[in-house]
């Protein structure tokens, strides 16, 4: 752990991520659930809130687009990233978990997760589904993942769901690469009023990441180095 930074404990975190100095986080909970953007560890400088019956979730930035995820609706919102401010919305078959922009050459794609061992590549204009890939470990489906965060190594790294864990994927195979134990992070009376771990994002020309989970009072600057 390099350093933490205040966090809202009212959060219920759904997706973060960080761009040019501005930290984006989605949160969740229906009549809950907002957009907010600002300066790491400080209150957000522009909002937007989602009317119920939508469910916030991941989010993921993509040129002069910030797309946002939705969990049962089926909707993944167009956003303008300085503004905030709702373009469109395209619809899309089953759940909406994490989302993030993956770049690999002159190729750019969207990453998303539904809670399955399901990782659907989308277009990042039209978001149409493109393709995909069935996480493993061992050879054996890891699901349950959750918030995504695409890194500069080229790797997907992903939430599980209920844990304190964070794997690393190797996109082109699906192959689980690492476990990340990210558990012990808060005091022992700050896990008891916080939820599950969810939320990562890549700290732009670093190996660090950005993490912090629902209700979290605090967010972690941290490196991820071997046991």
């Amino acid at each position: 752990m390099r350093g933490s930074l205040p966090h809202d404990p009212k959060a219920f975190t759904q997706g973060l991520e960080f761009r040019n100095g501005t930290l984006y986080e989605s949160t969740g909970l229906v009549g809950q659930s907002s957009l907010r953007a600002g300066p790491p560890g400080k209150p957000a400088t522009v909002s937007a809130e989602l009317p119920a019956p939508l469910f916030g979730e991941g989010i993921t930035l993509s040129g002069t687009k910030l797309w946002q995820l939705t969990w049962r609706n089926g909707i993944a919102i167009e956003r303008n990233p300085i503004t905030l401010e709702e373009r469109r919305r395209v619809s899309y078959q089953g759940e909406g978990w994490g989302l993030c922009r993956l770049r690999a050459a002159t190729r750019e794609w969207l990453v998303m997760s539904d809670g399955t061992d399901r990782l659907t590549f989308r277009d990042p204009d039209t978001f149409r589904a493109t393709g995909g890939v069935n996480v493993r470990q061992d050879g054996q489906a890891m699901t349950r993942l959750n918030e995504l965060e695409c890194a500069p190594d080229g790797f997907v790294y992903a939430n599980v769901y209920g844990t304190d864990t964070i794997v690393r994927i190797d996109v082109q195979t699906g192959t689980v690469t690492a476990r990340i134990d990210a558990s012990g992070l808060l005091t022992a009376s700050e896990r008891r009023a916080s939820r599950h771990l969810n939320g990562i994002a890549a700290v732009p020309g670093t190996d660090h990441f950005l993490i912090t989970g629902k209700l979290w009072p605090r967010m972690f600057q941290v490196a991820f180095v071997p046991r």
